[in-house]
């Protein structure tokens, strides 16, 4: 028996963008709003001056950025609105032998989820790396993060269920170094 769909394909009401130097201030309050909805707001310590010198300053060696940014925006009453972001920086695949995308943070506010923004934010990741060549997309979740989870699965990512995530900070980074 087949199913047969009569809905219009879903069309987003975002659009993407690269981020821009004016874009800094909205994303650093919504990195804070993601670190509170993750029941950390006392971690997120990043300030404006910080994100824009990891964008827009070249920051990495050879004065590369040390992250990018994407910028989903809806329509507003004065003109487009910064509703999400996608900040990611490159990895790299020994074993592939090529670059991949780690998407760092994906965000998109409480009033704009089921738009299709956070969609077309992973979706325009996506296109960066098929166009570039790059292997793949990885990012963590919170387990306990099943909107976020269940969205991952529907558009066919896969949990890397035998990987566990480490992590060197705080005093156990100083004692390692010394």
């Amino acid at each position: 028996m087949s199913v047969q769909h009569s809905a219009a394909p879903f069309e987003p009401t975002a659009t993407v963008r690269e981020g821009r130097p004016d874009d800094v201030g909205t994303v650093v309050d919504m990195v804070r709003e993601l670190a509170e909805y993750e029941r950390a707001a006392d971690q997120a310590r990043i300030t404006p001056e910080q994100l824009h010198r990891a964008v827009f300053e070249g920051a990495a060696p050879g004065g590369h950025p040390a992250a990018y940014l994407l910028v989903a925006e809806e329509p507003g009453a004065d003109g487009p609105v910064v509703v999400g972001f996608a900040l990611w920086f490159l990895n790299y695949s020994t074993w592939e032998g090529v670059h991949g995308i780690y998407l760092e943070d994906l965000y998109v506010r409480p009033a704009s989820r089921g738009t299709g923004a956070g969609r077309a934010l992973l979706t325009a990741l996506a296109r960066t790396a098929v166009e570039r060549g790059y292997a793949r997309v990885d990012w963590s979740v919170l387990t306990w993060n099943e909107p976020a989870i269940g969205f991952y699965r529907r558009i066919g990512a896969i949990p890397l269920e035998e990987w566990r995530t480490y992590r060197l900070t705080g005093s156990a980074l100083a004692s390692l170094a010394r």
